[in-house]
């Protein structure tokens, strides 16, 4: 009976392992599909229950559904709006290729009349945010990933609850894990002041219509009486929320038609959860153009409910299309092999192509994964500096002094393939130096990775980084 019983296992093993070389190949990166095909060949039950829970970036037919219904109402909006003509005669030529690929990867065109500050300071920000909703008169809609449960959670808790209790529409939007502290602790105040309260992507692993555990909303926005606007990497929550390390963030506040996309995207994901939209808005009425100089921009959103690898393809378009300089902000870089090429691609015709990131992480083991990539990178004459100025968690890239990318995602696999994300484009040159001039301040307080020092590193951390790599595809 026992042999009986093992032969069966066996049996069902290699029955996984057959089944699975089949399967996990389909549609996916080929180093993802080894890595997966490594764990089920080497222990198939447990990779087949990994991969079931976290192997494909799967939507259910319902999620799927309304997402189509989100893409229709944005398509049926937008239609009828040209291409600004000034814009296109006024964008450089080497980046009419990319900025049409940016447009077929995005439902949202183009549009001028808009205008936007820059806000490099984290407590200001906060400031010019609660400010912004004691004013509100009309409604106040706000997305966020993390919404702590600490002082800088309960000020802006308590400004929400304020502008509900005088009659504005509040209507909040938390992911359901990034935010589960502030769920718990603002979420009953917030609804005893009237406000809506929606937890994004709440964990359903025994539903029919469940999702992907570690499918997360990653997006920033706040949209004020439909004509203000504030994104980019800032969430709610203490600069000093990691221990050691004190965040350093850019945000942006926008005015203009900008804020219509940028409203769009959050009530597309409110509709997702909710299955209708509020009475209290219009994202298609026309907007007053802003009083100082307004500028170009266009909103691209990205995640698994979008068009594949949205806006890490826009970057690989851009870099192409770049003469003089690339500058890549981020956090975290654990990146694709073809984003790797566009780098080297850019350095290696003489853009100067330069990445920050942080000399310090919250995330040591992403930390290693991203410094397996420094050598290609030297190799090809890209500038690598480390920031030691704070912890920097602003996500930026700088084309040319002509385009300027801010929004809420990393350059790694899991921002561009996994997580709901919006970048905006500011086709703007003055906005995209004044990006440059912060960059500026990244790079006078960076160390620059020297090639010669870098190749003489240690055996052991060259280790350590390479095993760190082999988990890119999860990280």
């Amino acid at each position: 009976m026992v042999t009986a019983w093992t032969d069966v296992y066996y049996a069902s093993e290699w029955a996984i392992r057959l089944a699975m070389l089949f399967y996990v190949p389909y549609r996916r990166d080929a180093a993802a599909a080894r890595g997966w095909l490594l764990l089920i060949f080497f222990m198939p039950w447990v990779g087949l229950f990994l991969y079931g829970l976290l192997g494909r970036t799967y939507l259910p037919r319902r999620r799927r559904d309304r997402q189509r219904t989100v893409r229709e109402a944005i398509e049926r909006i937008y239609r009828q709006i040209p291409d600004p003509e000034p814009f296109r005669n006024d964008a450089p030529a080497q980046l009419w290729p990319a900025l049409d690929l940016t447009g077929a990867l995005t439902d949202f065109p183009v549009v001028g009349d808009s205008r936007f500050e820059l806000i490099h300071d984290y407590d200001a920000a906060l400031d010019r945010l609660i400010d912004g909703i004691d004013q509100a008169r009309s409604h106040v809609h706000l997305m966020y990933y993390i919404f702590a449960d600490d002082a800088v959670g309960h000020r802006v808790s308590e400004a929400l609850a304020r502008a509900s209790r005088r009659g504005v529409a509040v209507r909040v939007l938390l992911d359901a894990i990034g935010a589960r502290d502030g769920l718990k602790a603002h979420a009953p105040a917030l609804r005893a002041a009237g406000a809506e309260v929606i937890a994004l992507l709440p964990l359903q692993l025994f539903e029919l219509d469940r999702l992907r555990p570690d499918l997360r909303n990653h997006r920033k926005i706040v949209v004020i009486d439909g004509c203000t606007a504030f994104f980019g990497s800032q969430n709610i929550v203490s600069s000093t929320a990691n221990k050691g390390l004190t965040n350093e963030e850019v945000v942006v506040r926008a005015e203009g038609a900008v804020v219509k996309q940028l409203h769009a995207v959050l009530l597309g994901d409110r509709y997702l959860e909710t299955a209708d939209v509020p009475p209290e808005v219009d994202i298609s009425g026309a907007v007053a153009p802003p009083p100082h100089r307004p500028a170009y921009a266009q909103v691209v959103p990205s995640g698994p409910g979008c068009r594949a690898d949205t806006i890490e393809n826009v970057m690989v378009g851009l870099m192409y299309a770049a003469l003089s300089r690339v500058v890549l902000t981020t956090p975290y870089f654990v990146p694709s092999p073809q984003f790797i090429s566009a780098m080297r691609n850019a350095a290696r015709r003489g853009v100067s192509v330069h990445l920050v990131v942080g000399k310090a992480s919250n995330k040591p083991f992403v930390q290693h994964a991203q410094e397996s990539y420094y050598d290609t990178l030297l190799d090809a004459g890209v500038h690598i500096h480390r920031y030691y100025g704070n912890f920097l968690h602003a996500k930026l890239m700088n084309v040319d002094e002509s385009v300027a990318l801010i929004g809420s995602s990393n350059l790694d696999r899991r921002s561009f393939e996994l997580n709901e994300e919006v970048t905006v484009l500011i086709y703007d040159p003055v906005v995209a130096t004044e990006l440059w001039q912060i960059e500026r301040g990244y790079l006078e307080k960076s160390d620059t990775v020297d090639p010669a020092a870098w190749s003489r590193r240690p055996a052991w951390r060259r280790l350590l980084q390479n095993v760190a790599r082999l988990f890119d595809a999860v990280m």
